[in-house]
């Protein structure tokens, strides 16, 4: 170390500490959406493994997707300990603007959703993650029957684009890093994993969504390293995919999209 240079310091000031209760809510529609029950089940024993406390709510309408983030939010401030970390996960058909849609195939405003967490009292200056599994984009309003076949997209909307990609790395990997208004400080540390980039289809088959499915398998495998460089791996691997959606003969690529404002490294476990 240069002499003028701080010492560094080591242990909990550069990571996280996840020694208290880690509590992780999962909301996912089924209903319409098959293979999404392997998701939830796949999910819920990751955070099971990881120590999370689970809610789990299934085939929620667009009014409770809100409901149960507010009594998630109220139930965090009234841990009866210290609650160090947060994961929400939300799975759905999604709309053009990024909306989620509920069972009853109403939608509600994904922003909406995070803003329940943003004034929690127990999460001030603690990870909160947030795991979006839904297709985003499309420019029309409508209708249309489920598609049956073995890659299922929104029946809600007109699915997002689709990415031809280019060999085995369609897309760059994204980094955008939160501004967080410092009048406000539990707008930060807050990690969004999305299942596309860019407002593109998020692929989903009989045994599970490509997103979900990797994403347990590499932090199954490795459950105490830094999550963004798990994430990187998911991500990688992810990419790779070449994936035949019901739309044509043309192989697709897929890729997660990342925002972070985490200022530690995060290991779950």
């Amino acid at each position: 170390v240069e002499p003028w240079m701080p010492e560094p310091v080591a242990g909990l000031s550069t990571q996280y500490d996840l020694s208290r209760a880690k509590v992780a809510l999962l909301l996912a529609v089924i209903q319409g959406r098959p293979g999404a029950q392997h998701d939830v089940e796949a999910l819920g024993r990751l955070c099971q493994t990881l120590g999370f406390e689970t809610t789990l709510r299934m085939d929620p309408t667009a009014q409770a997707f809100q409901k149960e983030l507010a009594q998630f939010r109220e139930q965090l401030d009234t841990h009866s300990s210290p609650v160090s970390c947060a994961l929400v996960a939300l799975m759905a058909h999604g709309g053009p603007q990024g909306q989620l849609v509920g069972a009853d195939g109403q939608e509600v405003q994904l922003e909406v959703l995070k803003q329940e967490l943003s004034h929690c009292r127990a999460l001030q200056d603690h990870p909160k993650i947030f795991l979006l599994q839904a297709c985003r984009g499309g420019s029309r309003h409508r209708r249309q029957p489920p598609i049956s076949t073995k890659y299922n997209y929104l029946p809600f909307f007109i699915p997002g684009n689709r990415d031809t990609g280019v060999g085995p790395t369609a897309l760059p990997w994204y980094w955008r890093w939160l501004q967080a208004p410092p009048a406000i400080p539990s707008h930060a540390d807050v990690l969004q994993i999305y299942a596309d980039a860019k407002g593109y289809v998020a692929y989903r088959d009989e045994k599970g969504s490509d997103f979900i499915q990797t994403l347990v398998e590499v932090l199954q495998a490795n459950p105490g390293r830094d999550l963004m460089e798990l994430l990187t791996e998911v991500n990688r691997q992810i990419c790779e995919h070449d994936v035949l959606g019901p739309d044509g003969d043309e192989l697709r690529k897929a890729c997660l999209e990342i925002r972070s404002s985490l200022r530690h490294r995060l290991c779950l476990q």
